[in-house]
């Protein structure tokens, strides 16, 4: 899904620098690799105490460095699925109109404005083929601000 990189009451593509130290990039890197992990083990991991970990941890919250978190899925193992990276042209000044637009297909999985000759790099999956063809040329090619599309597939993932 594409989402929104604004903090809550921040101005619409402003994003203020939160300073962050060595303990809380360790902090970071943790959380990326296990973001159940817990405040204690957390603060065992990168050999702070329990409350200035939790300290540390609520700060990143509501600085909006941690901004959320997810389950990641093997998309793969739950049955046949096609993956590819659309590369999306839009019309001018329509990207705040097309994030909305692509934030409502599931079938988005991360998108990103991007420069050079195209102007967005979608990820997309689907069930199939068929799938893949019908979101490329029945939704996203008929979407007003989206003048053309380049659909690469992916065979592996890293």
């Amino acid at each position: 899904m594409v989402r929104d990189s604004d903090p809550p009451g921040a101005p619409a593509g402003h994003m203020a620098e939160v300073p962050v130290d060595e303990v809380d990039r360790r902090m970071l890197a943790e959380l990326g690799k296990d973001g159940r992990l817990s405040i204690r083990t957390l603060a065992e991991r990168v050999h702070v105490s329990r409350a200035s970990c939790y300290t540390r941890f609520e700060r990143l919250q509501r600085e909006g460095v941690i901004t959320g978190f997810t389950t990641l899925i093997d998309a793969r193992r739950m049955g046949p699925t096609v993956s590819a990276h659309v590369y999306v042209k839009i019309s001018q000044h329509s990207w705040k109109d097309v994030r909305r637009a692509l934030k409502q297909i599931p079938e988005v999985e991360h998108g990103a404005l991007v420069s050079g000759e195209y102007d967005l790099v979608l990820f997309v999956r689907t069930r199939d083929a068929d799938s893949l063809r019908e979101l490329v040329l029945d939704r996203l090619q008929t979407m007003a601000d989206i003048l053309s599309t380049h659909t690469i597939l992916v065979f592996d993932e890293l």
